[in-house]
């Protein structure tokens, strides 16, 4: 019994001894990618959000919203530089994402419409134009269906949006965290299983093209190993269908000129569904699909900057 006891005790210790030294672990990393990517524009106090937002250049307004584990350097790498001769360019973090923080309960796609929304009206924005890409795509949808009087239009990028029957491969560990875990698996775990599999992760989700070798710096993609970017990836995984499902349904209610972009070779989100789908749903959408996966904003941003100029007149 006693030897029992003491066994107990020693696995009970092991197990606290190494989730505090993984925990000091992922915090250093944080701290590092902190470094390599530090915030690079302004913060604004919105209803359920401090955001953390770019604002360049000058002319008719676009605002930029990133996908999931992503952050506003996805489009600062080299699309808002084809963009900001000709237009203010405002790019912001998602709440979770980048140096964005939610002030309350982690916001669904909805939510974070909600949020965006807030956004443009606090900063005064006359109607821009507004970019989604992927994730932020749906949070675009969620915008044109609640507040389509605060946009001129939408232009969405790879958009996710339709309920997932599966998650890609690339985020399926993330997707199995139960709710209440979510933090602390993303501190203890979430960051040393992230640094170990990031390489084959990106890989996926650019596929089939390669990943940039300046990605984690100029794409801001260091910041996705912090606890809490996957912990805030993990909440908009949980959440995608109790969002999507019903807003699928009212997409014939949107108004606003939409334009859809795909990459035919997308290996995250399948064009056939997200894009052609879509478009046939909502009055007067337009889609068009050039070569390309699903990081299309780094990798064909020339192709992504037609588009946007495009979907701005069209608006």
């Amino acid at each position: 019994m006693k030897r029992t006891s003491k066994g107990l005790i020693g696995g009970a210790l092991f197990t606290a001894v190494s989730g505090l030294a993984l925990s000091i672990y992922s915090s250093r990393i944080a701290r590092r990618a902190e470094e390599l990517v530090p915030a690079d524009g302004r913060f604004l106090d919105v209803a359920g959000a401090r955001l953390h937002y770019i604002d360049v250049g000058s002319g008719p307004t676009i605002v930029m919203v990133h996908g999931l584990g992503g952050q506003l350097r996805n489009f600062s790498y080299a699309l808002v530089d084809l963009l900001k001769d000709d237009y203010r360019v405002i790019v912001v973090d998602r709440p979770g994402s980048g140096y964005s923080t939610a002030t309350g309960a982690m916001p669904g796609i909805v939510g974070q419409g909600a949020i965006i929304s807030d956004f443009i009206q606090k900063l005064g924005l006359d109607r821009p134009l507004l970019v989604g890409h992927s994730l932020g795509g749906a949070i675009g949808l969620a915008v044109g269906l609640d507040h389509p009087h605060l946009i001129r239009a939408l232009a969405l990028i790879a958009p996710l949006t339709g309920p997932q029957e599966s998650v890609p491969e690339s985020f399926r560990g993330l997707a199995r965290v139960p709710a209440r875990a979510r933090l602390g698996f993303a501190q203890v775990l979430g960051t040393p299983l992230s640094r170990l599999t990031s390489a084959k992760t990106l890989e996926g989700i650019f596929a089939p093209e390669a990943v940039p070798e300046d990605f984690a710096t100029r794409g801001g993609g260091a910041l996705s190993q912090r606890p809490i970017a996957i912990a805030a990836a993990a909440a908009d995984l949980g959440g995608v269908n109790d969002d999507l499902t019903p807003m699928a349904e009212r997409y014939g209610e949107i108004g606003v000129p939409t334009r859809i972009l795909f990459g035919r070779q997308d290996a995250i989100l399948d064009p056939a569904y997200n894009g052609h789908r879509t478009a046939a749903a909502i009055p007067g959408a337009k889609i068009d699909t050039i070569e390309g996966g699903h990081m299309i904003p780094i990798t064909a941003p020339e192709a992504c900057a037609r588009f946007v100029r495009a979907a701005f007149a069209a608006g």
